[in-house]
């Protein structure tokens, strides 16, 4: 990780320039692959020198706290180029400095008693390293105003003063935010440099919260909010105000390789949100998501060897212990190997629910010179048993909107299920030289699920909260096979730069699925026991379906990269190949569609590299809605696929500690038409529109001494622009409150060393459940408190952390299960978890 890329003018990258026009052009990106890759003259680079005076002093006021974030406030401020791990940091503090300081002056005190050293590069950058043991006493660090006790020793590394595409993004001041993410085949990019809003959540800020799954995450987010009661076996989301489901999310940009149910943190390093559709950088999404992209980097073995082991403790009485283990080896350190591994067990907050989770994950790497690659395995398996949280399906509008009941209440004890996952993503990438390279990715992914996962909720038909339940227990499979090549080249034409990516992609699915269902008569504040039906024998074959895609990307930069201009094309085919089963049952439908989708954006930083203007439109695809006789339509059938279109215009500020995004979206979508027939049956088109507009604010960051923020506010409006008859145009549209608000801040207590205090707010102002806006939930708030405390242990590192979630234990309704039905979700009750962490 680096926790500073200094940019000084240009980037030193000094390719042949053309000056014959389009003709030139287009020949060199015809015979200039293989003439660059052959390393003929006049390719070289010439490497400018950006580094920093070193003997200067400055003044410096970085306040004590964790390591990290420190240490990434130092080099930024310093403009020098300082590389470490997550694990090298992971769990120390700092007392911090303030005064004058040379930048040697400055790391040894910050390093001070963390057994760190920083060693300087060839490069003038520094990296850390482990500090030699001593039986001495450590000694002081220094004063401002002295010199260092000796010359830091210096070692031979190969740094790049501008980050590659493959390349981590540095950690952000605070340390809950990286400084860039990963935008699908673009490859990883600095915030400052993208024309959408972008937030990637760091492996720190998901250890320091207690999150075991993406959905814990992302409760940072204001743009996010879930379309599942919380503790339901599946996570989906809504993103925007659209749905994203679970299985939609990308591993380093590759589809169809995340598994089914909740998708454990352990194995990654990020957790990134792109908001906004993104079919060009990552192609179509497999059910269509349209109102962002969540994207999982997995973990890397660092330079230092890593063995952590944590201890924890959530909801009712759910234990577990978690394992994480980091080496390099060979000459140079060439290949790396990072296991984890998690298992927990025990009742959950939900009366009478047990869950068992297992997971192990496995990262093999390899670098030697231009070439890289990687093998990433995991197997995932969770079980629950004695109940499963349930939503409540709102048919009749005369009842009225009943209270929400308790969130703890198992309105389903019988229920059961479990999902079993595995897959392995093989990566491999070379660089003929600083111009020219080449990748190739391929993953694989089985997974199973059987058991009540879905369709369990409570028709409401008394004022008492008498209802009936319906219950449907399901098999199902996946098995997919995700598959990517292409080409980055780097070149420059008159003075303007080129980063282009052309690349192929291909995901395949095979999809099978049987459900069984019955119901009975329960109440949703005095559950009864009802008798769940009985599982099929087995998952039916669906359907095979196969996302094909060749994408053209050019970011081009201008005017001292102060001027950046991204175009690009994506041909994007989709078909489907359903079985007989698929069509009666599953209302799937035939297809071979093809369309091209487009993107342009822009990034202007008119006043320096702190302050971007920017501007984007791209156009999404998605998967056509669904309706089924289970929904109470006449039919089963799936409509055809659809484009989308976003349009953003923002503004991104770096303060130096503190990052700030203001963006303005509007987003159009297709929808479906629900109407009755001649017969009175209920039956659907697919000529509706809804479209959104909104305005975003999001901030990361350490805004003062000791203080740092996460969170963020959006107002949208959500509105039906075509309906029926245009009965309904400018209604609000369902699941889309007019207000999102989401607020964290982590206090390091002053005179307590280690010692730091968390508290996060979420709100939601009210939204509609049905179209026609005959039943609306009301608005909420939770807020959620904590605490860590980082220390030494029998001479190791150590850290304890205590998280309440919904600290007012509140009972409440957080959203909509779907559009199109009106079943309302209900939020998470009070749940407390803890964990202490220790580095061996």
């Amino acid at each position: 990780m680096r926790a500073s890329t200094p940019r000084a003018g240009q980037s030193g990258i000094r390719p042949p320039v053309l000056r014959h026009g389009a003709v030139a052009y287009a020949a060199w990106l015809c015979i200039g692959t293989l003439a660059l890759g052959a390393g003929l003259p006049g390719t070289a680079l010439a490497q400018e020198d950006a580094r920093p005076a070193q003997g200067a002093r400055r003044s410096y006021d970085i306040p004590a706290g964790a390591l990290a974030p420190a240490l990434s406030s130092l080099a930024s401020s310093a403009n020098v180029l300082l590389t470490f791990t997550p694990e090298q940091t992971s769990g120390k503090t700092t007392a911090g400095i303030r005064g004058q300081y040379t930048v040697q002056e400055a790391l040894a005190a910050l390093l001070a008693h963390s057994g760190l050293n920083a060693v300087r590069m060839d490069n003038g950058g520094y990296v850390l390293r482990a500090a030699p043991a001593s039986p001495a006493a450590p000694a002081a660090p220094p004063r401002p105003t002295e010199a260092p006790a000796s010359t830091l020793p210096t070692v031979r590394v190969t740094a790049l003063a501008e980050q590659s595409p493959g390349e981590l993004p540095p950690v952000y001041a605070g340390g809950q935010v990286a400084r860039g993410a990963r935008l699908g085949l673009l490859g990883n990019a600095d915030v400052m440099d993208t024309p959408f809003s972008v937030t990637s959540y760091t492996a720190e800020a998901i250890e320091n919260q207690g999150a075991r799954t993406v959905a814990n995450v992302l409760r940072n987010d204001a743009s996010v909010r879930f379309s599942t009661s919380d503790g339901h076996p599946f996570e989906n989301f809504r993103i925007r105000n659209f749905a994203v489901n679970q299985n939609e999310m990308t591993v380093d940009g590759m589809y169809g390789l995340m598994p089914y149910g909740h998708t454990p943190v352990e194995m990654f390093e990020r957790v990134e949100l792109l908001r906004g559709p993104s079919a060009l950088f990552s192609g179509m999404a497999p059910a269509g998501a349209l109102g962002g992209t969540i994207n999982l980097v997995p973990k890397r073995a660092g330079p230092q060897p890593l063995s952590r082991v944590s201890l924890d403790y959530i909801g009712e009485s759910q234990f577990g212990t978690r394992l994480d283990l980091g080496r390099r080896f060979g000459p140079d350190d060439a290949v790396g190997l990072r296991v984890n591994g998690s298992f927990a067990d025990g009742d959950t907050e939900l009366d009478g629910q047990s869950k068992q989770r297992q997971f192990l994950s496995a990262a093999l790497d390899y670098r030697n010179g231009g070439f890289k690659g990687s093998l990433d395995a995991y197997y995932s398996k969770e079980k629950f048993d004695g109940g499963t949280p349930a939503g409540i399906f709102f048919r009749n509008a005369a009842l009225g909107l009943l209270p929400a009941p308790d969130a703890g209440l198992n309105l389903f004890p019988a229920a059961y299920g479990e999902a079993e996952n595995k897959a392995a993503i093989l990566r491999a990438e070379y660089a003929f030289n600083d111009m020219v390279t080449a990748y190739a990715n391929v993953g694989v992914r089985r997974g199973t699920v059987a058991g009540f996962f879905t369709g369990s909720w409570i028709v409401a038909t008394g004022a008492d909260g008498t209802g009936t339940a319906s219950m449907s227990g399901q098999r199902m499979y996946e098995k997919n096979v995700s598959a990517e090549t292409g080409l980055r080249l780097n070149f420059r034409t008159g003075g303007v730069g080129h980063a282009m990516v052309l690349q192929a992609s291909r995901l395949k699915m095979d999809y099978g699925y049987d459900a069984n269902s019955n119901g009975g008569v329960t109440n949703i504040y005095h559950p009864v026991p009802v008798a769940m039906p009985d599982l099929p024998a087995s998952a039916r074959k669906w359907s095979d379906k196969t996302f094909d895609s060749l994408a053209l990307i050019d970011t081009l930069s201008m005017l001292d990269d102060r001027l950046r201009l991204t175009l690009g094309l994506r041909h994007q085919s989709f078909e489907v190949d359903p079985t007989a089963d698929g069509i009666s049952t599953g209302g799937e439908v035939a297809y071979d569609k093809s369309v091209v989708t487009p993107a342009v954006g822009v990034v202007f930083k008119p006043w320096g590299p702190n302050v971007s203007l920017y501007a984007s439109y791209v156009q999404g695809l998605s998967q056509g809605a669904s309706i089924s006789t289970t929904n109470g339509y006449v039919r089963n059938h799936t409509f055809a696929p659809y484009k989308t279109e976003q349009g953003e215009i923002g503004v991104k500020w770096n303060a130096g500690t503190f990052t700030n995004t203001f963006a303005l979206f509007q987003i159009t979508q297709p929808t479906l038409i629900t109407f009755t027939d001649g017969s009175g049956a209920m039956d659907a088109t697919d000529g509706g529109e809804k479209r959104v507009r909104g305005l975003e604010w999001n901030t990361f960051g350490e805004i003062t001494r000791g203080l740092r923020v996460l969170g963020g506010v959006v107002y949208a409006q959500s509105v039906q622009t075509r309906t029926q008859g245009g009965l309904l145009d400018g209604y609000a549209a369902v699941g889309s409150p007019r207000w999102q608000a989401n607020l964290g801040a982590e206090w390091d207590v002053p005179g307590a060393p280690g010692l730091t205090l968390t508290g996060r707010v979420e709100t939601s102002s009210p939204q509609w459940l049905t179209n026609n806006h005959t039943l609306r939930l009301p608005g909420w708030g939770v807020f959620d408190l904590g605490a860590r405390y980082a220390t030494r242990l029998y001479g190791k590192n150590a850290t304890l952390r205590l998280n309440v979630a919904n600290v007012a234990g509140r009972s409440y309704y957080s959203g909509i299960f779907r559009e199109g039905a009106a079943i309302a979700t209900l939020g998470a009750p009070r749940t407390v978890s803890a964990s202490l962490t220790v580095d061996f």
